[in-house]
């Protein structure tokens, strides 16, 4: 027979698998409101599990007391277990066990601000009548860390290796996003809890810690043949879904300068030469980000020096022009 402590973290497991699978359905309405309550009691299964591990299995530990009312009117000092209208015992709120947990030395204090995000998150989402899609990223965040924390410390505290069940959140970019909202991009609720997730975040000890409040998810675009591969188009349109891209990233795309281009044009083409009529060609696809990309030494002066890198498929473009050999 299980002991409470794994019964209950069966449980959260399944909780938040069952908000993996939730968040990870794009067409799914409701979709980050529901993984933030399923998440949340996922977490809230296993801190239970994790105080029952520490108190020898006690389900006392977990109810909640209250001094009583003496036939006198006084208070009692002796505590009696808080009941439900259904009269049911009340156990302990999940911030309560997160607070005595770091206090004991068994939670990062990383994880506990992470939840707290969480909680807010559950208490206001609900009340949010649009997603703005600065809101939305920041929501993923927060949920990458917290599925990131969730199967760390189950495999810390328990033991128990959670790689079967592929506990990864689809990132926003191959999600489709509303193309149009009828209210403010940010409401005031979702500037309050933007706010009060900064706060959070400047107070976290990121340093030799595996544990995080929020975690950025970083992508990486290759060349693919497959069919099911996903499109991928750079715009200068400020509407689209915001991609930033780091100088490794820039230099695996457009990895060739004005000098490997030219070399690689004499070697494909039989009547290629390096004149004005190609200098004029490839300056006219100075203009399509798709196949150039200028670098600036000071990116915030216009006049600044600069140097342009190609990317393998402005090839197309110059083969309209001359003839392979």
């Amino acid at each position: 027979m299980k002991s409470r402590s794994k019964e209950l973290l069966d449980r959260a497991i399944a909780a938040t698998v069952a908000a993996i699978e939730i968040y990870n359905k794009p067409n799914f309405l409701y979709r980050e409101e529901t993984f933030s309550i399923l998440a949340v009691n996922g977490w809230e299964l296993l801190i239970k599990a994790k105080w029952l591990k520490e108190n020898n299995n006690k389900i006392r530990s977990l109810y909640k007391k209250e001094p009583h009312q003496n036939k006198d009117g006084s208070r009692s000092r002796k505590k009696r277990i808080k009941h439900t209208r259904s009269r049911n015992p009340i156990t302990l709120s999940l911030r309560h066990l997160t607070i005595k947990l770091v206090e004991q030395k068994h939670l990062n204090p990383n994880v506990q601000k992470n939840i707290d995000a969480l909680l807010e998150l559950r208490n206001c989402s609900v009340h949010l009548y649009d997603q703005s899609k600065e809101f939305a990223i920041k929501i993923q965040e927060i949920g990458a860390a917290s599925v990131r924390n969730f199967a760390l410390l189950v495999e810390e505290w328990f033991g128990r290796d959670l790689s079967e069940f592929n506990l990864c959140l689809i990132p926003l970019s191959f999600v489709t996003l509303p193309t149009q909202t009828k209210a403010v991009v940010l409401n005031k609720e979702q500037k309050n809890f933007l706010h009060y997730l900064e706060q959070l975040e400047s107070n976290s000890n990121k340093a030799d810690s595996k544990y995080s409040v929020t975690v950025n998810i970083p992508m990486k675009f290759n060349r693919s043949k497959s069919e099911d591969a996903s499109d991928v188009r750079i715009t200068s349109n400020p509407n689209a879904l915001e991609v930033r891209l780091t100088e490794e990233n820039i230099r695996e795309k457009y990895p060739w300068d004005y000098n490997k281009l030219t070399t690689v044009c004499q070697t494909r083409y039989r009547d290629f030469k390096c004149n004005n009529q190609y200098h004029k060609v490839r300056k006219d696809l100075h203009e399509n980000s798709r196949f150039v990309f200028t670098r600036r030494l000071d990116p915030n002066n216009p006049k600044s020096s600069k140097k342009n890198f190609y990317n393998p498929s402005i090839l197309q473009e110059l083969d309209k022009h001359y003839s392979k050999q």
